[in-house]
C-alpha cells in the first residue's frame, strides 16, 4: 500500500493500529499525530478538542505505546488467543494517567453530562485511545476483524458486509482489481523459441 494518508472511518483503536502500513510509520512526529486527529475529529468530540491542542513528544510517546499495546493484543484476540497481561496492564495505566469524568453541567435549561478528561493533557489522547482499544477488544466483533487481502497490505477491518476483502474498496480494491485485469489482457511477449 503506497497511500500515505491514514486510513480512517474503523473504530478509532483499529484507526490508530492501521498508522502503521507496510514498511511506515503514519505516527512519526507531533505534526502527524495532530494531523491524525484531525481526520478522527468529525467522529469523536474528544478527538476534536486534542486536534486543536497542543500535541508533543510526550503525547506522541505515549499514543505510539498505546497503538504498540493494541496491536499485540488485537492480534492475538483475533486469534482466539488471550491478550498478555502487559498489554492489558499497559492499557489500563494510559486510561488512568488521564482518566475521564462525566460531569453533570447546567447549560441554562437542561443538565447535560459533559465527558472530559483529568490529568496531565499530553496524556490525554492516549488515554483516550486506550479506553477505546480496551472497547474494542472486549467487543465480541472483534474475532471478526480481518487484514487487507492485498498483497502488500498489513491494514485491519472491521467488515460491515461478510464479503468484504480490502481495507478499503477505492485503495486496495481497485489496485488488486486493476493488477488481475492487466494480467488477464496483456499481450503475449512471445519467447526465445519463437523467433
Amino acid at each position: 500500500m503506497s497511500d500515505p494518508t491514514p486510513l480512517t472511518g474503523e473504530p478509532p483503536a483499529l484507526d490508530l493500529v492501521n498508522t502503521r502500513p507496510a514498511g511506515a510509520d503514519l505516527l512519526s512526529t507531533p505534526d502527524d499525530l495532530r494531523a491524525w486527529l484531525r481526520l478522527e475529529a468529525d467522529r469523536s468530540d474528544e478527538a476534536a478538542a486534542f486536534a486543536a491542542a497542543e500535541t508533543g513528544a510526550a503525547s506522541l510517546a505515549a499514543v505510539r505505546d498505546v497503538r504498540e499495546h493494541t496491536a499485540r493484543a488485537l492480534d492475538r484476540v483475533r486469534r482466539g488467543e488471550p491478550p498478555s497481561a502487559a498489554d492489558l496492564e499497559a492499557l489500563t495505566r494510559a486510561q488512568c494517567a488521564a482518566p475521564a469524568v462525566t460531569e453533570p453541567v447546567w447549560d441554562g435549561r437542561s443538565l447535560l453530562a459533559a465527558r472530559r478528561r483529568t490529568g496531565p493533557p499530553e496524556l490525554r489522547p492516549a488515554s483516550w485511545l486506550a479506553e477505546a482499544a480496551a472497547e474494542l477488544l472486549a467487543d465480541p466483533a472483534v474475532t471478526s476483524i480481518r487484514k487487507c487481502e492485498a498483497d502488500d497490505c498489513v491494514l485491519l477491518f472491521l467488515p460491515a458486509h461478510p464479503r468484504r476483502r480490502w481495507c478499503s474498496a477505492a485503495r486496495c480494491g481497485n489496485r488488486v482489481r486493476v493488477a488481475r485485469h492487466y494480467r488477464r489482457h496483456r499481450p503475449a511477449v512471445p519467447g526465445p523459441e519463437s523467433s
